[in-house]
């Protein structure tokens, strides 16, 4: 069978993807943060109670796939809480709100019967973790006076991180960090995300933060290792479910829990840093 000449040519990364595709998400998702940024902190954080709620879909549908069945409305409902209370009320709410959703959804999950019990529980409490729990932390990035600079500082860092891992892999890549987990990803693209996030993570220290310049390189290594686990735990995950992406919601990219891998993974010890470094 041959090819037609006149078929229009997708063009794709090594990685498979659609290029112009992705491209273009990529630069919409990060015009929606900018956006939601400058005007109001309740317009962003509407923006990532909406982004975990689709990736809490994703996983929930993900799972169910393999015989796992979850408390949908006890965990978005939490979901939500969560977000909310840690942006409002601090890490001590999000502490007692994860332990409440943990709770009601193992109730609402009783009803159902003990098939499956404890697959399903520990499917729920890891989801309500990984997922979230984790994503809380962008609101206490965002709940300090100069929250918007500290969200910017995270986004920067993470993202510096995958576009410089990306960007060394496809140019320098020939020393697989872990073929069994993640083919594509090689030792070059780690040199690259770290050394992208270090140069981040200073720029934005220093200009956003008025802080001192060895925080940002501690945030960027530090970030560029979060965001690299990250990658890979996302990556087994998949593995174990046999998919390629959670969804194909996002043109070149796959669903949203394939873009908040890296930044499930980081957001959590950036406000660590931040907050102990820059209080």
């Amino acid at each position: 069978m041959t090819n037609d000449p006149t078929s229009p040519v997708i063009k794709t990364s090594r990685a498979g993807r659609d290029l112009p595709a992705a491209i273009a998400v990529a630069v919409a998702l990060i015009a929606v943060i900018v956006v939601s940024l400058a005007f109001v902190k309740d317009l962003f954080l509407i923006v990532v109670v909406t982004a975990i709620l689709v990736a809490l879909w994703e996983m929930t549908r993900a799972l169910a796939q393999h015989g796992t069945r979850m408390p949908a409305i006890p965990m978005a409902a939490g979901s939500v809480a969560m977000i909310g209370g840690a942006y409002y009320g601090g890490p001590d709410v999000l502490i007692v709100i994860l332990a409440g959703t943990v709770l009601s959804s193992i109730l609402w999950r009783m009803s159902r019967g003990h098939a499956g019990f404890v697959r399903d529980v520990t499917s729920t409490i890891f989801c309500l973790v990984y997922l979230p729990f984790l994503a809380s932390f962008v609101a206490l990035l965002l709940a300090p006076g100069d929250g918007i600079d500290r969200v910017l500082t995270f986004v920067a860092v993470t993202v510096a991180s995958d576009t410089g891992g990306y960007a060394f892999g496809v140019v320098f890549g020939k020393h697989p960090m872990s073929p069994a987990i993640s083919p594509r990803k090689s030792w070059e693209g780690f040199a690259g995300s770290v050394l992208s996030s270090m140069a981040a993570g200073v720029l934005c220290i220093i200009v956003l933060l008025d802080g001192a310049w060895w925080i940002g390189i501690l945030l960027g290594l530090i970030t560029a290792v979060a965001a690299t686990l990250g990658d890979l735990t996302e990556s087994m995950i998949k593995r174990d479910l046999g998919i390629k992406d959670m969804s194909d919601i996002l043109p070149g990219h796959g669903g949203i829990m394939d873009r908040l891998d890296s930044m499930l993974a980081t957001v959590s010890l950036v406000w660590l840093v931040l907050h102990f470094l820059l209080p």
